[in-house]
């Protein structure tokens, strides 16, 4: 907590340290104390499943968000489609593509292009609308 960042194990077996605001941190710190009140205190893992008494399945983040999802009236709640947007987002404003694949912890320029392509697409749409071309009658 006390740099703004946690250390994360990830995809392809990469570690790397992920920066965070201050309402995670406090969101964070929230969790945390109410955390160290669980049975499975001890337990490495940051996240707890049922009420904390033991450590979430493989992909108990991935069904958590479905339920709630769906409890919420949505379809198509994933956590990847957060990272798609702040990367479509990132690219979309003209952010840098070297510090998009830092923050996102890519090595290649295939994801970075990818996003850069749907971004510049909207970017054409939106200029199209502002300019009358295209509009139909």
């Amino acid at each position: 907590m006390d740099t703004d960042s946690v250390h994360y194990h990830g995809k392809g077996n990469k570690d790397r340290r992920v920066r965070f605001g201050p309402k995670t941190a406090r969101a964070l710190s929230r969790y945390l104390r109410a955390r160290a009140k669980r049975k499975a205190v001890d337990l490495p893992d940051l996240w707890l499943a049922e009420r904390g008494i033991r450590r979430f399945a493989p992909n108990g983040i991935k069904m958590m968000l479905k339920r709630r999802g769906l409890a919420a009236g949505l379809t198509g709640v994933y956590a990847h489609r957060w990272r798609h947007n702040f990367a479509h987002e990132w690219k979309r404003a003209g952010g840098d593509t070297g510090d998009l694949m830092l923050l996102l912890g890519w090595t290649s320029e295939d994801m970075p292009r990818h996003y850069g392509a749907s971004a510049a697409a909207e970017r054409a749409q939106e200029t199209q609308l502002r300019m009358g071309i295209g509009e139909h009658v």
